[in-house]
């Protein structure tokens, strides 16, 4: 079984769009910090899945359609930069109406499934309380990006992708 680092997709893999939803391609904009952050996570023979919550499919704001095209431009923008996710995963269903939606681990679940991943040597990186309670869940390790979050007690936290960036190698070097 193979290791992991999980990513949540708005706010860390590409700028969040605050309240609402990323309803197009061109609203998509690809953090450089994630960039490198995934190239030192794939030097490093560990496997790369986005899960993300896509509530907007369920509300309407957006298709299931929309959001493969905006994950295929995705993929297609990290290989032309030599890189690659093994799997981008989301939930497009609305609030507990099921078992993949954050904070439940039902989305780190089902790509450890298709992919022979350990959670136990995984990350689950995220911005918010519910990344970190789904990664736990799912028997991760847990990296926070910004602000504490209430009511939850990550393994690690940083301010910034960029801090993260400076200390990804040394974290998954170490076990």
């Amino acid at each position: 079984m193979k290791p992991c680092v999980f990513f949540d997709r708005d706010g860390i893999v590409n700028e969040s769009p605050g309240p609402g939803y990323v309803e197009r391609w061109e609203d998509f904009h690809l953090l450089p910090d994630f960039v490198e952050i995934l190239r030192i996570v794939r030097r490093l023979g560990f496997a790369a899945v986005v899960v993300t919550n896509q509530r907007g499919v369920a509300t309407g704001r957006l298709t299931a359609a929309t959001v493969d095209d905006i994950h295929r431009c995705l993929q297609g923008l990290l290989k032309a930069d030599g890189l690659a996710l093994d799997d981008i995963l989301y939930c497009p269903h609305d609030r507990d109406a099921c078992e993949c939606r954050k904070p439940k681990p039902g989305l780190l679940k089902e790509a450890a499934r298709r992919h022979n991943l350990d959670p136990a040597r995984s990350w689950m990186i995220g911005d918010s309380a519910t990344d970190i309670q789904a990664g736990q869940a799912a028997g991760c390790r847990t990296i926070l990006i910004g602000p504490p979050a209430p009511g939850v007690a990550p393994d690690l936290r940083f301010d910034s992708l960029a801090e993260l960036r400076s200390a990804i190698a040394g974290i998954l070097a170490s076990g």
